[in-house]
């Protein structure tokens, strides 16, 4: 399965974007995933087109705040006439139109809440002015980055253009074509049972997979049930349906009592086959690898670079203003200036000169950075170095680099012999990182309690430094070697177990590779740890480094 081939995915792009511009706001808008350039260009201008004339077709600008998108007061206006002047909002000013919003994996939280609450009324601002719009979020992110989920979910459409070639962005649109075969019956219980088959909870994805297949259905496109499951539900999956179970045999059919017999009958009729299938292939690539690997990893947009939690400080990039005193944080001279502006008349000053009190002032919300460290522990043993050892230095590699990308720490702990090792301490050197794990010996017992136990020394040392810590354990989980470097498994294994406890009660993130030729030794210590287990002969770099940034 390598999901829909170009040509149809823009054919059912130009299909989304017909029915978001009949109805903007009723369809809530299109999550658009496309790097910059001249598919994503072609797009939003069939898009301008397609809109009612006249109707609004805005931009949302970076960073703007609350009164250029709900509406307030103008400052300079206010200041210049010496009285309360109000300005129109953004979204306001896009009623009956679209709202595009450029990097929305990178949305404030707030902006997003803001959006959502607007959407679902249909009125935005102080004084509650109509806003009926639609949204087109860019998601330009990568990997784990996306645009806000409480977002997105009130959106019908969501497209990946990225396997669009530019040649196609000016051929003629395909007409979308019913499955053969397909029996539309009941669209209720159609698109539900869909959603139920791929995993889909959100009950907003039905309903709204029900609006596009009556707008379809109104246009006279044939299969419009199908196809609304293919726009709206595809790329919503969050699992692949489970295979048919197999009809009963005659002699099975004749044992089972009538009652049975009626009661399936009463019971609603999945989806056919044919309907599975043509949902299924529409879902996008990207999302339909993830799916065959086991799961989808899910992540919510967050302020900061990388997609990194930030913390509210005393250093960092302003977030917003709240009251209270200059002395014990920056002043925000703009948003005292508001607050001040509407009470001059009442306070009777002079004419030309601001009276500012006490209760006008306002200081900025800072937020910085938080950095992560991710801590390797890596398995040096005879067993280990026997097996998978080179391969555990692949991984470890594909790991450095990611973090690296990101502008993280990396830490490196190995362990064999009768102890571990600190390797490298928490850095952001790639060379020097990759130097020590070039280095790195094998062979010896498996201390595996000490290299846990060094790894929550580690982890713990970067939380109290005010960081987010990462623990990163490879190994085949078949520790020899106890606390005090002397032999005995069983001895060994029990204090591995409670080294990985303590990890848990630490409530570190981790996540245990295991690097054994069968796999499964480590799966009991993932398990005490209650970490996130995979298994290194099933795994590629990618996998890897997707299964680390999950569980940051």
């Amino acid at each position: 399965m390598t999901g829909p081939a170009p040509d149809r995915i823009w054919a059912d792009a130009l299909l989304a974007l017909r029915l978001f511009a009949s109805d903007p706001h009723g369809f809530g808008g299109v999550v658009l995933r496309a790097a910059p350039g001249p598919v994503r260009g072609a797009w939003l201008d069939h898009l301008r087109e397609a809109l009612n004339p006249g109707a609004p077709f805005r931009r949302m600008p970076p960073g703007i705040g609350d009164e250029g998108l709900l509406g307030g007061l103008d400052l300079a206006a206010t200041l210049s006439a010496g009285r309360p002047v109000t300005q129109t909002g953004l979204l306001a000013a896009a009623d009956g139109g679209v709202i595009v919003v450029p990097m929305a994996e990178r949305l404030e939280p707030g902006i997003a809440a803001r959006l959502a609450a607007a959407l679902d009324t249909g009125w935005a601002g102080p004084q509650g002015v109509p806003a009926r719009f639609g949204l087109v979020l860019l998601d330009e992110g990568r990997d784990d980055e996306a645009a806000p989920t409480a977002l997105a979910d009130r959106l019908a459409f969501r497209l990946d253009l990225d396997a669009v070639p530019p040649r196609l962005a000016v051929a003629d649109a395909l007409t979308p074509e019913a499955p053969e075969g397909a029996s539309e019956g009941d669209p209720v219980e159609m698109l539900c049972t869909l959603a139920a088959a791929f995993g889909i909870a959100s009950p907003r994805a039905p309903i709204l997979a029900l609006r596009a297949a009556r707008a379809l259905a109104e246009a006279g496109l044939p299969g419009a049930t199908v196809t609304a499951a293919r726009l709206v539900l595809a790329p919503r999956a969050e699992r692949l349906p489970e295979p048919a179970p197999e009809p009963p045999q005659e002699n099975e059919r004749e044992e089972t009592p009538p009652g049975e017999n009626q009661e399936h009958e009463r019971e609603p009729a999945p989806p056919e086959d044919v309907v599975l299938d043509a949902v299924r292939a529409a879902i996008p690539p990207r999302l339909l690898d993830l799916l065959l690997a086991g799961g989808l990893r899910r992540s919510e947009a967050r302020a900061g670079r990388g997609g990194r939690p930030e913390a509210v400080a005393r250093t960092g990039r302003p977030v917003g203003h709240r009251a209270g005193d200059p002395r014990r944080g920056r002043l925000d001279l703009l948003a005292t200036l508001r607050a001040a502006a509407p009470w001059q008349p009442l306070r009777g000053g002079q004419a030309g000169r601001l009276q500012v009190r006490k209760d006008d002032l306002r200081i900025r919300r800072l937020r910085r950075r938080v950095e992560t460290t991710t801590v390797f522990c890596v398995d040096a043993s005879g067993s280990a170095a026997l097996e998978r050892l080179a391969e555990a230095k692949g991984a470890v590699e594909a790991l450095l680099a990611e973090a690296y990308v990101r502008r993280d720490r990396v830490a490196l702990v190995a362990f064999r012999g009768r102890g571990a090792d600190l390797v490298l301490p928490p850095t952001r050197s790639l060379t020097r990182a990759k130097r020590g794990l070039a280095g790195l010996p094998g062979g010896g017992g498996t201390p595996l309690a000490a290299g846990l136990d060094a790894a929550l020394s580690i982890a713990l040392g970067v939380r109290r430094g005010g960081g987010n810590a990462v623990v990163v354990v490879l190994t085949d989980g078949r520790a020899n070697v106890g606390r005090d470097g002397t032999g005995g498994r069983a001895k060994a294994g029990e204090e591995a177990l409670a080294a990985a406890r303590a990890l848990r009660q630490a409530g570190l993130p981790a996540l245990v590779i295991d690097t054994g030729a069968r796999g499964g030794g480590a799966k009991p210590m993932a398990d005490a740890m209650a970490a996130r287990y995979l298994a290194l002969p099933r795994l590629d770099g990618g996998a890897i480094g997707a299964a680390v940034r999950a569980i940051r």
